[in-house]
Order: C-alpha cells, then sequence, then structure tokens
C-alpha cells in the first residue's frame, strides 16, 4: 500500500472530525437563544388571507402601541371594601415602573356583586412577556391589601403561560432525550465507547442544524416556535441515532469478514448509503409536503425539520464512520467483533441463534396465520380513532398542569362577562358604523361594544345602542374614535369565555351577518377559528400527497409495484391503530380536553415518514437477499439480520419522542405518546410480523413487476430440519 494512501486514510477522517466539531462549537452557543429568533404569537403563523390575521396587523395603529393586553384580575371571598380598593388602586399605579408595562393602563373596574375588580394593563410586544407578567405578578400581590387574589390573565398571561411551558426546550428536554438515548445505547452494545460515538453524532448534527437554522429565523427566511424548536430537538436526536445504528450494524457485519478497518468502514459506507439516504429523502418529501400547508406553523416547520434530517443523515455518513475508522474494533470493547470469514461463510444459510433467526423460524412455519392476525388486532386498535376528539382546544387548556391565568380567566368568568379581557375586535368600514353596532348589540352574545379611541384612558370608549360615543370620565370631553384608512375598530365584549365553544359560535354568526359589509372579525377567538380551520384544510391536503410522495419513492428504492403499495398500506393500518388506540387514552385515562386540530396531520407526519423508515431498513435487505438466496429465504435472512438494528432504532426513535411529554404542552404531550406508542407498533408488530409474513406468503411475486419476480427461485431450504409451510408453497 502506498504512503499517500495511508496518508489519505488517515487526513480524511481528521478533516471530517474536525469539521463536525468546528461546526458544533458554533452551533452549540445557540442553546438557550431560539427565543431570540422565534414567536409564539399564534397570529403569526396564520395565513395572509386569513380575517384574524388582517384585523392583527391594524391593532396597532388604533391603539397607537404595540402592545398585548394583560387583565389583572382582584378578587375576595367577600365584597370588596374601599380600603382594599385603594390599595388595588395604589397598586397599579406603581405597575409601570415594571419596564415593559406601558403607563396607559385602565383603572381598577368593580364587578357589579362586588367582590372582584379588573384592570387593563397593556404589555409592550417587544418586551420578554413572560418576565413582565411574573414580574408584575409578584409586586401586585405584594402591594394589594390582605384578603385579595392576584391574577394575571387575558392574551398576556397566556403568552407567558406558553413562555413558561416551552422553557425548559433547551435543558430538560435536550438532557432527557439524551439521557435516554445513552442507556438505551449501552444496554443494546453493552459498551461504553460506541453509545458515545454514536451519541455525540446525534449531537454534532443537531448543534450545526440549530446554527442553520437559527440564522435563517435571524434573517428572517424561517419562523420559528417553541413548537417548531420542540420537535427539530428530537427529531434530530432520534434519526441521527438511527441512522447511525443502521451504519453500526453494517460496520460490525464487515469487521468479521474484512481484517482492515478502512476496507470495513468503506464496505459499510457502501451498504449504508442507500437505505439511510432513501429513509431520509422520504421524511424529507414528508416534511416538505408541509410547505403547501396555509397554517404557517406547519408550513415553516417542513423546511426546519427538512434541514434537521439533512444533518442527521450527514452525520451518520460522515462523521460517524470518520469516528468508526478511528476507534476500529475497539468502539465496540469489550465486546470486539472478531475476524471470522469462515464462521460468517457457515452463516450463509439461516442463522439459527438469536431471538430474530427464532422469529424468522416462526413465520416460515405460519406466514398467513400471523399476518392475518397482525392485521384484525390492528383494525380493532384502529377502531378507536373514532372517539378522536380533534377539533381544537381551549386556549386556557394548552398548558398543562397550573396555570395563574386559567385561573384567572376563571375567577373573571365568575364576576365579569365571560369575554372581558379578550374583545372580538371588528374592523368596521366608518360608513357602515351604525349598522354594525346594531347588529353587535342584537347579538345574545355579546355583552358590550366599545370603539377604539386614542385619547381615551382605556383605549376605547363604549358605544350606545344608537351608535353615538358615551362619556368619558367625569369632567372630560368624550372620546374621538379613531379613523384608520376610512375604518374603525369595534371592541365586543363576548358573554361567554374568549375560547369556548360557545364563543366560537358566537364568533361565526357575527362573520355570517357582517358578510358583504366590508367589516373583518379578530380577535383570541376568531384567531383560533382560523387556525382549526386552516388545519383542517391542511391534513385533508397534505395527508393524500404525502401517501402518493413516499409511495413514488418506494417504487424507485425497490424497484417494485406491489411491494410499495404493501408497505404503504401496513403503514397507514399502523397510523390508523396508533391514533385509535392513543384516541382511547387521551379520554378514558390521560383525561385530556380534546385535541388540537393539527394532531392528526403531525402524528400522521412522524408516523408514516418515520414508520416508513424501518420498512425501507427491513425490505431493502430483504431485497439485496433475495437476489441471492432467492425471495422467502431472503425475508427471512432479512428479518434476522436487520431484527436488532432496527428494533434498537425503533426504541431510540420512541424514547426521544416520548421525551416531549417532559414539556407541559398539551400539543407536544399529544404528539409524544402518538409517535411514541406508533412507533414501537411499528417496531414490534408492523415490522416484525406483519410485513415479513406477508411478503414471504407472496413469495416473489411480490417484486412485481421487477425482473426478480420472474427470477428463478432457489427453494426456500430447511430450517432445523421443519418443512416449509404449506400457504408458501
Amino acid at each position: 500500500m502506498s504512503r499517500p494512501k495511508k496518508w489519505c486514510r488517515i487526513l480524511i477522517p481528521a478533516l471530517l472530525i474536525l469539521a463536525w466539531f468546528t461546526g458544533a462549537g458554533l452551533g452549540g452557543p445557540l442553546f438557550g437563544k431560539v427565543d431570540e429568533v422565534s414567536s409564539n404569537d399564534s397570529t403569526a403563523y396564520l395565513p395572509d388571507s386569513a380575517d384574524a390575521t388582517a384585523v392583527q396587523k391594524v391593532l396597532g395603529d388604533f391603539s397607537g402601541e404595540n402592545a398585548i393586553p394583560a387583565i389583572a384580575i382582584f378578587t375576595s371571598d367577600s365584597a370588596l371594601t374601599d380600603a382594599q380598593l385603594d390599595s388595588i388602586t395604589t397598586a397599579l399605579e406603581a405597575a409601570p415602573e415594571i419596564a415593559g408595562v406601558n403607563d396607559k393602563l385602565s383603572p381598577a373596574i368593580p364587578s357589579e356583586d362586588g367582590m372582584a375588580a379588573q384592570a387593563f394593563i397593556p404589555i409592550d410586544a417587544d418586551s420578554d412577556v413572560g418576565d413582565v407578567v411574573m414580574e408584575l405578578s409578584t409586586q401586585l400581590k405584594t402591594d394589594v391589601a390582605d384578603g385579595i387574589t392576584v391574577a394575571i390573565t387575558g392574551p398576556a398571561g397566556f403568552t407567558a403561560d406558553l413562555i413558561a411551558g416551552f422553557s425548559g426546550i433547551d435543558g430538560l428536554l435536550l438532557g432527557v432525550a439524551l439521557l435516554a438515548v445513552l442507556v438505551i445505547l449501552i444496554l443494546v452494545y453493552r459498551s461504553l465507547l460506541l453509545p458515545v460515538a454514536v451519541l455525540s453524532t446525534s449531537l454534532f448534527a443537531l448543534c450545526i442544524a440549530l446554527l442553520t437554522v437559527w440564522w435563517l429565523a435571524k434573517w428572517g427566511v424561517l419562523l420559528l416556535s417553541g413548537q417548531t424548536q420542540g420537535i427539530l430537538f428530537i427529531l434530530v436526536i432520534g434519526a441521527a441515532t438511527d441512522y447511525s445504528l443502521l451504519f453500526v450494524s453494517r460496520f460490525r457485519e464487515e469487521l468479521r469478514v474484512t481484517e482492515d478497518k478502512w476496507q470495513a468502514t468503506m464496505r459499510a459506507w457502501k451498504g449504508s448509503v442507500e437505505p439511510i439516504l432513501a429513509s431520509g429523502g422520504t421524511v424529507i418529501a414528508g416534511l416538505l409536503c408541509l410547505l403547501l400547508s396555509d397554517l404557517k406553523s406547519n408550513s415553516t416547520l417542513g423546511p426546519v425539520a427538512a434541514l434537521g434530517i439533512v444533518f442527521a443523515m450527514l452525520a451518520a455518513l460522515t462523521l460517524l464512520p470518520a469516528l468508526l475508522f478511528a476507534f476500529g474494533r475497539a468502539a465496540f470493547w469489550p465486546r470486539r467483533p472478531h475476524f471470522e470469514p469462515d464462521v460468517v461463510k457457515a452463516e450463509q444459510g439461516m442463522p439459527q441463534k438469536g431471538i430474530w433467526a427464532w422469529l424468522a423460524r416462526q413465520v416460515r412455519k405460519r406466514p398467513r396465520a400471523i399476518w392475518i392476525v397482525t392485521t384484525l388486532v390492528l383494525l380493532v386498535g384502529a377502531v378507536g380513532v373514532t372517539q378522536l376528539k380533534a377539533d381544537g382546544v381551549a386556549q386556557s387548556e394548552l398548558v398543562l398542569g397550573t396555570s395563574e391565568a386559567r385561573d384567572g380567566q376563571a375567577a373573571l368568568g365568575e364576576h365579569f362577562p365571560g369575554g372581558s379581557g379578550s374583545p372580538t375586535y371588528i374592523l368596521t368600514p366608518e360608513t357602515e358604523q351604525q349598522a354594525i353596532v346594531d347588529i353587535l348589540l342584537g347579538h345574545d352574545g355579546i355583552s358590550s361594544v366599545s370603539i377604539s379611541a386614542k385619547d381615551s384612558v382605556t383605549g376605547s370608549a363604549s358605544v350606545t345602542a344608537d351608535g353615538i360615543v358615551a362619556q368619558g370620565p367625569p369632567g372630560t370631553e368624550p372620546p374621538t374614535p379613531t379613523v384608520v384608512d376610512g375604518n374603525v375598530l369595534l371592541q365586543a365584549t363576548l358573554t361567554d369565555a374568549a375560547d369556548s365553544e360557545a364563543a366560537a359560535t358566537t364568533v361565526r354568526d357575527l362573520r355570517t351577518q357582517l358578510d358583504g359589509t366590508g367589516a373583518l372579525v379578530g380577535g383570541v377567538t376568531a384567531t383560533a377559528i382560523d387556525t382549526n380551520d386552516a388545519s383542517i384544510h391542511d391534513r385533508n391536503l397534505i395527508i393524500p400527497l404525502i401517501l402518493v410522495v413516499i409511495l413514488v419513492i418506494l417504487m424507485l428504492l425497490l424497484r417494485s409495484v406491489l411491494a410499495p403499495v404493501l408497505l404503504i398500506l401496513t403503514t397507514v393500518l399502523s397510523f390508523g391503530t396508533a391514533m385509535g388506540v392513543s384516541a382511547l387514552m387521551f379520554n378514558g385515562v390521560f383525561n385530556f380536553p380534546g385535541a388540537d386540530a393539527a394532531v392528526p396531520l403531525f402524528g400522521f407526519v412522524f408516523l408514516v415518514a418515520l414508520g416508513i423508515d424501518y420498512n425501507i431498513f427491513l425490505m431493502t435487505r430483504v431485497r439485496e437477499e433475495s437476489v441471492k438466496h432467492g425471495t422467502r429465504h431472503g425475508v427471512l435472512r432479512g428479518l434476522a439480520i436487520t431484527g436488532g438494528v432496527i428494533t434498537s432504532a425503533g426504541l431510540v426513535l420512541a424514547a426521544t419522542f416520548a421525551a416531549l411529554s417532559v414539556i407541559p404542552i398539551l400539543f407536544l404531550v399529544q404528539l409524544a405518546f402518538i409517535v411514541a406508542f406508533g412507533v414501537l407498533l411499528d417496531t414490534f408488530i408492523v415490522r416484525s410480523l406483519l410485513v415479513p409474513a406477508l411478503t414471504y406468503d407472496i413469495g416473489p411475486a411480490i417484486w412485481w413487476p421487477s425482473k426478480l419476480a420472474r427470477a428463478d427461485q432457489p427453494e426456500d431450504p430447511a430450517v432445523d430440519g421443519e418443512p416449509v409451510a404449506a400457504s408458501a408453497k
């Protein structure tokens, strides 16, 4: 071997490792800084055509401030005394001393029963809303008199809840996910060095993915939210580990037949590159289908997550091979694979040892019974999908656990009209103001109507039934309504809580009644309605599209039509079962209030795109073995050889997605359960039993219409002297 080639073998891995270390060094410090380039404002993710979006864009023009309203609710077990009301007034006067609190807050407004008071406090939208709300709550609780309970609710209060809920992503979520992966890898390989190499590959892939996404968000190319960030972290760690496990398995195989570790590395790379690229390409294609989504929280997740998968593949195909080449057989210490080509040659028949060889023999003996029974079991589980309540949840239910904003909203509803603090905005042509006020005040779901006025203390003034602006505070002139581009802004207080189904019905009724007047309806309730409608549209469009895209990729990969169609059907069946079981768990065990309309779409994207990975890992190996040994024997060998690595990969991916449940956000907890359960279902039932048994039963025809379906197929040799199943002859 020439000297330049030896230097090349050392230089290439060294440069790859150095490049990844450098990238990780640049991306690592960005953990904890994603909030600088992300937003959790739900309106920012609505389509531009949505009414709520159009209204949100002009709110600042009417108020003259870029603020998010907070509602401070003060309650007592008995009627508030004058001394207590005075303490509330004093506390509110001191509130603007807090950085981020606007000084144009309203005075305390007592309730009719005298047991509560509320005040509107604008929070600067450019400030750290979570910190400002927390400091405001603490100060008000300190300043008011004894016997008064204080809670901050309204849009700013719920925004603070979401920020607090997502705060554990950089630390808790990442730590739990990495620890879960490390434990599984140590148990699987019973080695210390190899898990560190695999985990480093995943972590470095995440660092560079974060570096790329962070700067794209900084430049305004991508939108980021806490939800997208959490999914990116989990997806990159899980996918990079899965791809790494596939390469490790191939590397171990090659070390048994090749003494030279460079040759073993290159052969392992050649054997891994096709399934890894096919698997990653399938996931990327599925994710990019989200670009067609109306809802920007979906469409922006597509490219962000796709970039994560790209770096996961690159790390598994460059960094990990370089690390394993550097370590050689020592990577597997203390269970180093020995150079034993004679033993491997003797195993060219059917492997006889291990649980996967045993399972292959069971598939061989009873293929038809196995695939029919597993199909029936999966169908029974899928029936539960009819119980899934994925039609949206109230804003107050988005965060699990304790919530001051939720408690405050409940208190607000007890003493004031349910929609207090979260008004419905109606952007109205000035010429239509009188007619629209009549419509609003005539609706049973509307408690009161006000009109935006810059020179009013509260930023608005009440409107009487005849459309006349009511007097301002005693001794002041009536506030002048604000007109922007010929429009005025009406604020309707709903009789029901803004995030309730009754409020949604009211807003839908108003939109119907106001159709043709040029008025647009926005606000918290309208935003929830538009988000829900867009989510339903997205899932009806994107789910079928993803199926078609993945089907085409599988046809190209397996050079077959029948096999991809069957794989898609089994994956869809698995998804249906996962959603059905999840629905029963959500309703009967966890007692969740429902699910976001986007939950089925996200569950489908990750389960189908990631679940098909295991079928790709299995069937690419089955096809490789079928060329050498015949289809039926190739099925058994493929199952026996890949069983361990695919199961390990499934456990890792399930564990990483399960880690999402440590973030107390309802959507992420539900997604964590759906994907974790679905991946385990794919790993242990669909890939281990249904697909191998169905493929074995069909035989060479599974590759139709390729030449492999018509090629001469050797007989499936007896295993331990057992005859071939009658259904397979």
